[in-house]
């Protein structure tokens, strides 16, 4: 089944559209600034979201740790008695509502996107199975540690941003405000030191400009002091308020099998077509061809024989078609042989000349054998149809529990993994059994396409 080799060939912009991208996705230039990050950080919109972020933080998580606190301390106080669990669900329900603000400020300020928890499901209705079903989700009981652990981060971070931010911008702009000092202070400028007996002031314009220079670098330092104290809420909301990870591993289980079912009935509806459109369709002729051959046998020998010999070709030809339909589902050689045969009976098949280099002490499961084929193949493929390539080279070794493989060639480049095109089909089918495909396929070449699957003996 021949893969489209991606959106980059032939189209406007010529070889070089659709740059390279990795795993079914496509990667674009970023783009560029004039002035260096360190420059422009302290005026960029993502440091004064993060800086939000780190103002509003504070007074949610007072509010949030006095309500987790407060409840949770009730809850489990009253345990000796029947009141203890619904005042403790109401408040691991109550943490979870407040997860919900949570994410959603993280998601709008600091641009990470955390996925729902499982949600809270009880086997039957009413009231006594959901605070069961509150009180033993791992879910919630990560929420209420949050509610606590984060207020004394929250605070740190508070103090920490809003001294650097406010130091550094109060310094830059000294210049334009420290006329102030002696018109409405009463002194001569902003004091740096002072006792009984002398004070210091900044005042002379060379001090002013050391102060407005201490300013700046205090200012284009603030924004990377904030970020990283924002990263620690990054991973706490991605732990501890989000998926766990036996949740995130069912759902993508969940999705690998909903992929695998759509390309078996791909696979399925592709042997269909073939059959019907090809091998099928000759042998309904055949058996036709032969009915008017046994008609005409003794009125016209000659001609029933010249209709027997097309016959005979028409045979050659469904029997090289079921070959190769057979060759598609499973190759013999594969089965036989072992990948090295197998990669080299399809490169010999390739419209360039490919070097094959097989280096596996033993061989992996079938399954994964199976896969690894058929991706190579798809790749020459491509290659024949569309590089325009004058050679190619696949290499193909285990490292520890991963089979690799990697196929080179050097044509135009150009080949494109974003949605649509055959190697985001070739990405997903490796996806579902834990494989990875990386494509490198700048403009003009060389193309470098990389798989990599789990080893299974």
């Amino acid at each position: 089944m021949a893969m489209e080799y991606g959106q980059g060939y032939g189209q406007q912009g010529g070889p070089g559209a659709g740059f390279h991208a990795t795993a079914g996705g496509g990667t674009g230039q970023g783009r560029r600034h004039r002035l260096p990050a360190a420059l422009r950080a302290p005026v960029e919109a993502r440091s004064w979201r993060e800086f939000g972020y780190v103002l509003l933080s504070l007074p949610i998580s007072v509010l949030v740790f006095s309500y987790a606190v407060t409840l949770a301390s009730a809850g489990a106080g009253l345990l000796v008695t029947f009141l203890g669990i619904p005042v403790l669900a109401v408040g691991l329900a109550g943490c979870r509502g407040f997860g919900v603000l949570e994410r959603k400020m993280a998601r709008g300020l600091l641009g990470l996107d955390v996925a729902e928890p499982e949600p809270v499901r009880g086997r039957k209705a009413g009231a006594a199975a959901w605070m069961g079903s509150v009180l033993k989700s791992g879910t919630s009981w990560r929420h209420l540690l949050y509610s606590v652990l984060h207020l004394p981060w929250a605070a740190f971070s508070f103090v920490v941003s809003v001294i650097f931010w406010v130091y550094g911008w109060a310094l830059l702009t000294y210049p334009v405000w420290f006329w102030l000092f002696p018109m409405y202070g009463g002194q001569d400028g902003l004091q740096l030191y002072g006792d009984q007996t002398h004070s210091i002031y900044l005042d002379n314009p060379f001090e002013i400009a050391v102060t407005a220079l201490v300013g700046l670098l205090f200012t284009m330092a603030t924004p990377w002091i904030v970020r990283a104290l924002t990263l620690v809420d990054r991973v706490m909301v991605q732990g501890l308020l989000g998926p766990s990870r036996l949740a995130t591993r069912v759902v993508e289980l969940e999705s690998d099998r909903g992929v695998v079912v759509d390309t078996a009935a791909a696979d399925l509806r592709r042997i269909e077509r073939d059959l019907h459109d090809g091998a099928q369709a000759r042998l309904v002729a055949l058996a036709m061809d032969l009915g008017l051959a046994k008609e005409k046998l003794t009125e016209d020998p000659r001609a029933a024989a010249r209709m027997v010999d097309e016959a005979h070709g028409e045979v050659k030809t469904a029997l090289q078609e079921l070959r190769d339909l057979a060759r598609g589902i499973h190759p013999a050689v594969l089965t036989d042989r072992g990948l090295d045969a197998a990669l080299s009976a399809v490169a010999s098949r390739c419209a360039v000349p490919v070097r094959v280099e097989v280096d596996l002490v033993e061989r992996p499961a079938a399954a994964i054998e199976g896969i690894a084929y058929f991706t190579v193949s798809e790749l020459l493929q491509n290659i024949s149809k569309h590089a325009r390539a004058t050679g190619a080279s696949v290499d193909v070794w285990r490292v520890e529990n991963r089979l690799m493989l990697q196929v080179v060639d050097d044509g135009v480049g150009g080949a494109d993994a974003s949605g649509g095109s055959g190697l985001a089909g070739l990405a997903g089918r490796l996806d579902a059994v834990d494989g990875i495909l990386v494509v490198d396929s700048p403009g003009g070449g060389p193309t470098r396409v990389t798989a990599e699957l789990p080893w299974r003996g």
